[in-house]
């Protein structure tokens, strides 16, 4: 560890900061049963300025869980419902004419808001999915040829059913490595649907209570670029991106024809500062491997893109980036 890195009063910065991050926990605990992995997903989005995108069935409480955490926040959040028939306007705003003044003026969409919820996202055309990019990327948007910065905090949070195709436009690659992590949601166990049947059928739904504001989550977010992460592991996360493009350097050489392209640099950004914000919800300041691990497929699983061969022989994305895993040495 660097010598001048002070760990001691890192740690009691973070351990001040814990407890509102608790609190979001335990207000969207108010109306979300088990989903761990899916809230503290979001929570390191938030802490990291990243989009997230959520895939999973219909009725998992993707878009439950995502209003959940908004209300947690003092900050604006506006729901987009996508549909084919959307159009760029009803996202960013439009210019509009009046009359009596015989000059147009500009009114805003809602992507004005700190949080957005883009709801079923694929079923956006291409046109819609462009001005979100910019939107994403750039954290501005324009109209009518003049340009407007969005708020911040400004993320992204959006929804995908991967089951039904029919009306629907799938995401540009180019969209896709613009979210940072993307979350598979998975059906509760025995236990939590349990819960969730008892909660809902008898018991009064409690109402959450905003307990951060936008300052705190960007005073957050720099205590998260000041975690410490030690030099092997940086070479680490290094290692696993590259070897996602060029296995064969690594005694990887069975999967050189079953990946068609690996993870993009903004992936080695993205795992970086996920690991971070994970060693910060430990209440850590600095960095392990486990850290890198336990969001490593989040980050990759929707940025390497697998050949034909290999889905004719059976094998996914994950069982792939998992063997990445499995053969690059942790330092």
């Amino acid at each position: 560890m660097e010598k001048n890195y002070d760990l001691e009063a890192m740690n009691a910065r973070i351990q001040a900061d814990s407890g509102l991050i608790q609190q979001i926990l335990t207000e969207t605990g108010k109306v979300i049963v088990g989903q761990s992995a899916l809230l503290e997903g979001l929570v390191i989005g938030l802490l990291c300025n990243g989009h997230i995108l959520l895939e999973g069935v219909p009725g998992l409480a993707k878009t439950t869980a995502v209003s959940a955490l908004a209300q947690t926040i003092d900050a604006s959040f506006n729901r987009l419902q996508f549909t084919p028939d959307l159009l760029p306007a009803d996202l960013v705003g439009t210019l509009i004419y009046d009359q009596q003044k015989s000059d147009f003026y500009t009114k805003k969409g809602p992507i004005f808001a700190n949080i957005i919820l883009a709801d079923e996202i694929n079923r956006a055309p291409a046109k819609v999915q462009s001005a979100l990019l910019e939107a994403m990327q750039e954290r501005q948007v324009t109209i009518g040829g003049t340009t407007y910065p969005l708020d911040d905090p400004f993320l992204v949070l959006a929804t995908q059913n991967p089951i039904e195709h029919e009306g629907t436009y799938p995401l540009p690659e180019a969209q896709m490595d613009r979210f940072m992590l993307k979350i598979k949601v998975n059906y509760p166990s025995h236990a939590e649907e349990l819960q969730i049947l008892r909660r809902m059928t008898t018991e009064e739904i409690l109402t959450i209570q905003p307990v951060i504001s936008p300052e705190d989550i960007i005073r957050f977010r720099a205590v998260v670029r000041n975690i410490y992460m030690a030099a092997q592991l940086e070479n680490y996360i290094v290692d696993l991106v590259c070897a996602t493009r060029a296995p064969e350097a690594y005694q990887l050489d069975e999967l050189s024809t079953l990946i068609e392209y690996g993870a993009s640099p903004r992936a080695t950004i993205f795992l970086a500062f996920a690991a971070r914000a994970r060693a910060f919800l430990s209440q850590r300041g600095y960095v392990t491997p486990e850290d890198i691990h336990a969001v490593g497929m989040d980050v990759l699983r929707h940025r390497v893109i697998i050949s034909y061969e290999a889905e004719a022989d059976g094998r996914d994305v994950e069982s792939i980036i998992s063997q990445v895993f499995a053969k690059i040495e942790v330092p």
